[in-house]
């Protein structure tokens, strides 16, 4: 029994190298996403220069209603500055309307991913990626594009209440 187990468990790692090889080369990138209270926060890869990829952290502060993006510098060992998105501008939330925002990174290109947001009472969806700011100081967002998932119902105002239906009696015959 024991030599079956063992030998199901190289036969598995084995095919797993195989398949993974056999699949294509592509670049696997960590990332994390974790929320507390009025936060979230993800990471995912920023690519500074060609060939230089950078580990970036993003947080949603729901108090302040911002968006912020940072690069850590990994030959310092420091954060290169924030940027920021203002979110209630942006998804067109009213200041403490309830609002329910859910984030995640995904894999966009070689060291390269996308923050994925979404807030679920306005229906909105927006895509943000991060780069180098202006002559390669800091940190920029740059909005890719900004949807709805959800048609939105129209105002109170805006409802016509349907007309009154009438009978049509005959006459006649």
């Amino acid at each position: 029994m024991r030599r079956t187990g063992l030998g199901v468990l190289a036969l598995g790692l084995i095919g797993g190298l195989v398949g993974g090889h056999l699949s294509g080369s592509r670049t696997v990138g960590a990332s994390a996403t974790d929320r507390f209270q009025d936060s979230v926060m993800a990471t995912g890869a920023v690519a500074l220069k060609p060939g230089q990829d950078a580990d970036g952290v993003w947080l949603l502060d729901y108090k302040a209603g911002k968006l912020l993006g940072t690069v850590i510098d990994k030959s310092a060992g420091k954060i290169v500055g924030w940027a920021e998105v203002d979110l209630v501008g942006e998804f067109g939330v009213q200041p403490q309307q309830d609002v329910h925002f859910m984030m995640l990174t995904g894999f966009v290109t070689r060291g390269q991913s996308a923050l994925y947001v979404a807030e679920t009472s306005t229906g909105k969806f927006g895509v943000y990626t991060m780069g180098p700011g202006a002559n390669g100081g800091g940190v920029l967002i740059r909005r890719h594009d900004l949807t709805s998932f959800r048609q939105t119902a129209p105002a109170a105002a805006e409802v016509k209440p349907a007309a009154p239906v009438v009978p049509v009696q005959k006459t006649g015959g």
